[in-house]
């Protein structure tokens, strides 16, 4: 038969602070539904947009049936387990995704996880007709960002006191002599968006 052996002092401030610890963020979790579930506005500011033409919309179900949403996320629906593509639009041009999706291993910096050559779990994206490509691409070109989300390649345009703050902090005092400051620049050009 085995003696139950009742708690030491120090594990019983343990088992209390980790207890006090969950409630709080319980009670915070619940707090934070309730607000958001009867609040008028989003709880977040929706930085991505999708207005599709034609060809944006075929590629939209496409891009579904052919398995894609198992790995990304887009227009907030899939999965995480890859790259959430949402705003791909406003950083990659059309041709880069093409030529992405045609040869992945050729136009990415780094290796890809699934794309690429078989046995890779998305190497049929690679095999698929031109003509289906080329719809994918519409419908990811048009999976667009503002200006200083997450998904933009840009700032946001004029002061911010987060990004001035750590320039203060972190550039050095002479950095404007050897880089240039996007966030004062009106446009990138068409085609000349980051890879």
């Amino acid at each position: 038969m085995l003696m139950k052996q009742s708690l030491k002092r120090g594990e019983k401030i343990l088992f209390g602070i980790f207890g006090i610890f969950l409630l709080v963020a319980i009670i915070g979790y619940i707090a934070m539904e309730t607000i958001r579930l009867r609040s008028d506005k989003p709880l977040y500011t929706i930085t991505t947009h999708y207005d599709f033409t034609a060809e944006g919309e075929r590629g939209s179900v496409l891009f579904r049936k052919s398995g894609c949403t198992d790995c990304h996320r887009a227009m907030r629906n899939g999965t995480n387990m890859g790259l959430d593509l949402d705003g791909i639009g406003s950083s990659k041009t059309r041709e880069w995704l093409l030529a992405f999706l045609r040869d992945p291993e050729k136009n990415y910096p780094t290796r890809t996880v699934d794309h690429g050559m078989a046995p890779k779990q998305a190497a049929y994206v690679a095999d698929m007709p031109l003509a289906d490509l080329q719809t994918i691409v519409v419908f990811l070109s048009e999976l667009t960002a503002d200006r200083g989300s997450p998904a933009a390649e840009r700032p946001p345009e004029g002061p911010s006191p987060f990004i001035d703050d750590m320039l203060k902090t972190w550039a050095p005092k002479d950095w404007k002599n050897k880089y240039r400051d996007i966030r004062t620049e009106d446009k990138t050009p068409e085609g000349n968006k980051s890879e």
